[in-house]
């Protein structure tokens, strides 16, 4: 009997063990991340109604609204434009980032290159520099008065660049994000080549493929599950953009408080007041993210990931 009592405390451990190690994590993700997703959409549900002059105890009160909310965001001509804006952001961004991270983590695979620690470093290093603070040094760069750029240009007798204009200030913003991004995308993609076997490169070249070749034919079809997810990751930074504009606002006028959709939700939020119409776009925008994410995901599977489930 004293040993059936042993066997049966000294079982309950492993089966509560799990759960133990597992409950700081849940703890948290439902803190940090369920509760406020489940409070944004409880507020886009409502609105502030006012009675009278809104002047007194009970002249405000908060009222269902149902979707209403969500009408008013997607039929709201200020939030298009800024997803309108964002696409041609996103369309200068994420090809070229991506594309200098392709070049430079192929380039660092080669054996022939030399100091690829200190090249790996000096790529990366711009990515530890909080965006707020690359956006006012880059600003200062920009400014007409102060840049070097049309220092130069007026030295050669060549007119100078603005490109805090309404049309230069989407190669303005992309500059920095690229100039941020770049690093972290080639870690991902230069570690993901580490990992391909270099016996495949041997077979290769003893074919008589060219460096080119092998690039081409190897390790850029081979680095397809890496592309697909730094791809992914660039459209949903790209789609939240918020610190860039925001500081470089102050220094130009082609930039408005509401240009991107996240810069519209704060001024709802933390400008007007209204944060009932905030929380009902920042739904909608997450919505966008996910429908987005998935569709790239469901298209891309069966190339990069083999179809697996």
């Amino acid at each position: 009997m004293a040993s059936t009592r042993v066997t049966a405390r000294g079982g309950a451990a492993p089966r509560v063990a799990p759960y133990a190690f597992v409950a700081p994590a849940v703890v948290l993700f439902v803190l940090v991340f369920a509760l406020p997703i489940a409070y944004t959409v409880y507020l886009s549900l409502f609105r502030t109604e006012v009675r009278g002059l809104g002047l007194g105890r009970g002249s405000r009160s908060e009222v269902f609204v149902g979707l209403d909310n969500y009408v008013r965001a997607l039929t709201d001509s200020e939030l298009g434009a800024g997803a309108l804006r964002v696409l041609g952001y996103g369309a200068i961004l994420v090809p070229t980032m991506l594309g200098l991270a392709l070049v430079f983590a192929l380039l660092l695979d080669e054996d022939r290159v030399r100091a690829r620690g200190f090249s790996r470093i000096a790529i990366f290093l711009p990515y530890a520099i909080p965006g707020v603070i690359a956006s006012l040094l880059w600003g200062f760069l920009y400014l007409p008065g102060t840049s070097p750029l049309n220092q130069l240009l007026r030295e050669l007798s060549m007119p100078g660049v603005d490109l805090l204009s309404p049309t230069g200030i989407y190669f303005a913003l992309a500059n920095i994000a690229v100039w941020g991004g770049v690093g972290y995308n080639m870690v991902v993609l230069h570690t993901a080549l580490r990992s391909i076997p270099r016996d495949l490169y041997e077979a290769a070249r003893i074919d008589g493929c060219t460096p080119w070749q092998v690039a081409v034919r190897i390790k850029i079809p081979l680095l397809a599950p890496a592309l697909v997810l730094t791809s992914l990751f660039s459209i949903i930074a790209t789609l939240q953009v918020f610190a860039e504009p925001t500081t470089l606002a102050p220094l130009t006028n082609s930039l408005s408080l509401t240009w991107t959709p996240l810069m519209k939700v704060y001024q709802d939020a933390f400008g007007r007041g209204d944060l009932y119409s905030a929380a009902a776009t920042s739904v909608l925008i997450a919505s966008v993210m996910f429908v987005i994410s998935f569709g790239l995901l469901r298209v891309t599977r069966s190339r990069a990931f083999g179809g697996e489930r």
